[in-house]
C-alpha cells in the first residue's frame, strides 16, 4: 500500500465520502501498521484509536467485525435512536457509546448498530420519522419528535 499513490487509492474508493481525506488516512494507517505494529492490525481499541484517522466507531468496528469481540459501533443511527426511544439519554456519540456499555446486555452489542442503521434510513429518520408504520411505536418515548408521518 505505501507504493500505491494516494490519488489511485482516491479512485479506488470514490463512492465514499471525503475519499481524498481518507485515501491519505489509509497510507498513514498502513505505515504505522508496518512501523509501531508488525503489520498486525490491533485487537483492542485503545491502540486502534491511536491511528491517523480511526475513530470510536472504526475501532469497535475493527473490534467486532475483525476479531469477534464485543464492542458497541456508534454512528448517527445509534445515537439518534437510541435517545429518541428514551432508553438513554446522551449528548454525543461517545457518551451514547459509553450508555450503551453499561444499560444494554453484552449480547446485542455487535448486532445493535446493523438493527438500528437500516431501520434509521428506513423508519425512524431524522426529519418526519414514520411513526406510523413504525414496529416500535407503542414503546418509543418519541423523545426531540417534532413532526412524523
Amino acid at each position: 500500500m505505501q507504493r500505491v499513490p494516494p490519488g489511485r487509492i482516491a479512485r479506488l474508493i470514490y463512492p465514499v465520502g471525503f475519499y481524498r481525506t481518507k485515501a491519505r488516512a489509509i497510507r498513514a494507517i498502513c505505515r504505522d501498521l508496518l512501523g509501531r505494529f508488525g503489520g498486525r492490525v490491533p485487537d483492542e481499541i485503545d491502540p486502534l484509536l491511536t491511528l491517523t484517522g480511526v475513530g470510536r466507531k472504526t475501532a469497535n468496528l475493527v473490534v467486532t467485525m475483525g476479531y469477534g469481540k464485543p464492542g458497541i459501533c456508534v454512528d448517527t443511527h445509534v445515537h439518534r435512536i437510541s435517545n429518541r426511544l428514551g432508553y438513554i439519554r446522551t449528548k454525543t456519540p461517545e457518551a451514547t457509546e459509553m450508555a450503551l456499555r453499561a444499560r444494554l446486555p453484552r449480547r446485542y452489542w455487535i448486532g445493535y448498530n446493523d438493527l438500528l442503521v437500516a431501520f434509521g434510513q428506513n423508519v425512524c429518520t431524522p426529519l418526519r420519522p414514520r411513526c406510523s408504520a413504525c414496529p416500535v411505536r407503542p414503546l418509543c418515548r418519541r423523545v426531540g419528535v417534532t413532526a412524523s408521518r
